[in-house]
């Protein structure tokens, strides 16, 4: 898991069980579908969107959001007594960098500027093409993962999705706040991907040590950012830095102490199904807490993209990217 957007590629020692899924484990799946759906809420908050003289900056929200997840997360593998794997391992230790880098600092990065501007449900939504972008990669990088000429027409109505998401007014308008905040969102979500794709070619490594080493990586690389932002002209409140200790202790840590709890009992195949249900969540919360409501455009694109991960996964033989 990179943080906010499952990640079923992510190598772990920890065997699948049966196919067979008890109310415990559904109970378990949709909590953790709330928590990384809260991510987009918890954003939101913390950077007080659609008040450019309020809220805390993306720079600080981003620091301060990894380095509580880092600390929570380091609490958790010393309880357990894993530790990370030696520097000497450079293999593992690149793996680390570029998840930590790509999966974390870039994309939240990006998300938390772009929800300076749109709403939280939009910006989950894009997080529902991250395979679209995996099946693209895992084509060039992996011999089992080619696509077929099924799951090719999937990848194309996937993107179809995402130009019906982001919609004719913003295309018109490619200049405009909205615009710009959406590009950030597709840059995000490919950032994910590629995230996905270092995880899948990653040496193997107990799942806990593996993001308690990336989170850390990506806290101490956050942290020059911290300096770019005059502290004077912050104007936050308590709402705001209680968001970020909420991003920080549940979507960046908590849940990935669930999600191996989840991993044990089920498999990494069950837990993608979070890619489906992420958009669904955050959407209800979007609606129930701010009132937010999306075009017709971005559910269909949402709808088309979903018909083409399903496509793009499942159009041939072979194993596919998750």
């Amino acid at each position: 898991m990179t943080g906010d957007v499952p990640d079923a590629n992510i190598p772990t020692l920890v065997p699948a069980s049966p196919a067979g899924r008890t109310l415990g484990d559904w109970v378990l799946f949709w909590l953790l579908s709330l928590i990384w759906a809260s991510a987009y809420l918890f954003t939101r908050i913390a950077v007080d969107k659609g008040h450019a003289d309020a809220g805390l900056p993306p720079e600080w929200v981003i620091s301060a959001r990894l380095t509580i997840g880092a600390v929570a997360l380091w609490c958790v593998m010393l309880a357990t007594r894993q530790r990370p794997p030696p520097f000497s391992d450079r293999r593992r230790w690149g793996a680390i960098i570029g998840m930590g880098l790509v999966g974390s600092v870039v994309p939240f990065f990006l998300i938390t500027t772009a929800q300076e501007v749109v709403n939280s449900s939009l910006a989950a939504l894009y997080t529902s093409a991250v395979p679209i972008f995996v099946a693209i990669g895992a084509h060039f990088m992996f011999r089992d993962e080619r696509m077929t000429a099924g799951s090719l027409l999937g990848v194309l109505i996937g993107f179809a999705g995402v130009t019906c998401l982001f919609g004719p007014e913003a295309m018109k308008g490619l200049g405009s706040a909205t615009a710009l905040a959406q590009l950030m969102l597709m840059g995000a979500t490919m950032a994910y991907a590629m995230s996905s794709l270092i995880a899948r070619g990653a040496p193997v490594m107990r799942a806990i040590p593996f993001a308690t080493a990336f989170v850390t990586v990506a806290a101490v690389v956050s942290w020059p950012l911290v300096f770019l932002v005059d502290p004077g002209e912050v104007n936050a409140g308590w709402s705001n830095w209680l968001a970020v200790a909420g991003l920080g202790l549940g979507p960046t840590a908590f849940a990935q102490a669930l999600y191996m709890l989840l991993i044990a009992r089920t498999s990494a195949t069950f837990l993608s199904l979070t890619g489906y249900s992420i958009p669904v969540v955050a959407a209800i919360l979007g609606y129930l807490l701010f009132g937010e409501t999306q075009s017709w455009n971005a559910l269909a694109g949402f709808a088309l993209i979903l018909g083409g991960v399903w496509l793009a996964r499942n159009g041939g033989g072979g194993r596919r990217a998750a």
